[in-house]
């Protein structure tokens, strides 16, 4: 079996104990992206330095070193996070020349554990999307099926943990940028809690809703990677310094008497009549499993997307007015500095970017401030209450990951809502700030990953990783690899 047919914690192992060597690990990798990346394109850049961090690492091991929990694992991260000397350009023109001079925390975490950075993967532009189509390096393709989008923004990660050109990847997560390509990939992605996981290197879209979580094959690597990646950091005003859970331990306790919720409402109207029947029978497996299962009620999650995206593009309108081309990053060529603002910000954005600046300068603006911003800024408040009074019922609350499964290249660049309501089941966990997780399930007739949605209770990722992997050990799903050479699908 080679190497890339193994889970993370698999090949951990293997190096551990010298079975295989990291060189040979992160050289299998990397031959993978060569043969591979033109079909797919989820990586944006390749790191030169990756087979010199894995023969240090051997050295290391050979000379009876202590070495970190992930030593030799090669691990792919979206390129709005920073990595020190390497190209960081959230998938936008207006960065395609920055090199950050240092990294962000959790890349300093992941290379304290021994993990080795392989390349930076392919995104939505300044993760504004949810298919990976408005990058600036061009659409991502779905391993399942290459004329499909990956989902977004995070579509590069998807695709290369799902193709098998990185064992695990990283993500960022606005309004279901890790959960929704998790789903159109058949992978697992973790969205935690926001302030567990540090933001301090990540190139911020909305900074109150951005979190950075794992995406792995499997909720037994989430967990491995969530107990490098979370804990407080000093240089993130946001940091929470509540105590970090053994993510492991907690894995192989049972079900039995899980209180999980359902809302009704996300099993009707507006989902894929497919998705709703694995999604159904899913529900099965976990009443097999012990989980008590109770219908519950929350109101308002039906304007979230609404006040997603009201609230996301102003806060995206404050975060990009730094990009004017004075102090770093692109400029356009101009004869006045008024014409040098204009023709960078005209260049240098993609039309997602754009528009969703103009969206957030209009709603901030006099005289609209309270008509819109405030007042999603209420939903939000009552979204949060809506959890708040369903988590003193259940512990987790269970559903679809998003309506459908993925569409084809092209098939919503002209339709915004259609686009926008890709995370109709994902941005309400963004705006109550609470971890969330999907998994995948049966998949479809015509063979496309469906995602299951499990949510929980703010700082209890614990809870949301063992419910993941109980269901992972009774069924397969999970384990499903897309064929290669990759193919097309009607």
């Amino acid at each position: 079996m080679t190497l890339s047919a193994l889970n993370a914690d698999v090949i951990v192992d293997k190096l551990n104990t010298g079975e295989v060597t990291a060189t040979d690990c992160v050289q299998h990798f990397l031959d993978r992206i060569q043969s591979h990346n033109g079909d797919l394109n989820a990586f944006i850049s390749i790191s030169e330095s990756a087979v010199e961090q894995a023969e240090s690492i051997d050295q290391l091991r050979k000379a009876g070193k202590p070495l970190g929990c992930l030593a030799g694992l090669p691990i792919a991260i979206k390129d709005g996070i920073c990595v020190a000397g390497q190209p960081t350009t959230a998938g936008s023109k207006m960065l395609e020349k920055f090199s950050p001079p240092y990294d962000a925390t959790i890349v300093e975490k992941l290379k304290s554990a021994g993990a080795v950075i392989i390349g930076k993967t392919n995104m939505d532009e300044f993760a504004m999307g949810s298919s990976t189509e408005n990058s600036f390096f061009g659409p991502t393709a779905n391993p399942w099926a290459t004329n499909r989008v990956p989902g977004g923004s995070s579509g590069g990660s998807a695709a290369c943990v799902a193709g098998r050109l990185a064992p695990v990847a990283i993500g960022s997560d606005t309004g279901g940028s890790i959960r929704q390509p998790a789903s159109f990939c058949g992978i697992t992605g973790l969205k935690p809690t926001y302030g567990s996981v540090s933001r301090y290197g990540l190139i911020a879209f909305a900074s109150s809703l951005d979190q950075i979580g794992p995406m792995t094959r499997t909720a037994k690597e989430s967990a491995l990677l969530m107990s490098v990646i979370a804990g407080f950091d000093p240089r993130d005003s946001t940091s929470s310094k509540i105590q970090v859970a053994d993510f492991l331990k907690s894995l192989e306790s049972p079900l039995s008497g899980l209180r999980i919720g359902v809302v009704r409402e996300h099993l009707d109207e507006g989902l894929d009549s497919e998705v709703n029947t694995k999604i159904t029978d899913s529900i099965s497996v976990f009443k097999q499993l012990g989980a008590n299962i109770e219908e519950i009620e929350m109101p308002h999650t039906k304007s979230a997307i609404a006040a997603y995206y009201i609230i996301a593009p102003c806060e995206a309108s404050s975060n990009l007015a730094r990009y004017d081309g004075v102090r770093y990053t692109f400029r356009a060529q101009a004869d006045d500095l008024e014409e040098m603002y204009r023709n960078t910000r005209g260049q240098g954005f993609g039309d997602e970017v754009k528009q969703r600046i103009m969206l957030g300068t209009y709603a901030l603006s006099s005289g609209y401030y309270e008509a819109y911003y405030l007042k999603a800024s209420k939903v939000r408040r009552m979204i949060k209450q809506d959890y708040d009074e369903a988590f003193q019922k259940v512990d987790l609350i269970l559903g679809p990951t998003t309506p459908t499964t993925a569409f084809k290249l092209g098939q919503h660049t002209q339709d915004p809502l259609a686009m926008y309501l890709a995370d109709i089941y994902t941005v309400s966990a963004n705006l109550a700030g609470i971890p969330a997780i999907s998994v995948p399930v049966e998949p479809s007739s015509n063979g496309l990953p469906i995602g299951l949605q499990l949510q929980g209770r703010a700082y209890e990722e614990s809870s949301l990783l063992q419910a993941a992997h109980q269901f992972q050990i009774a069924t397969s799903w999970h384990t499903a690899n897309p064929s290669e050479p990759w193919r097309t699908q009607s």
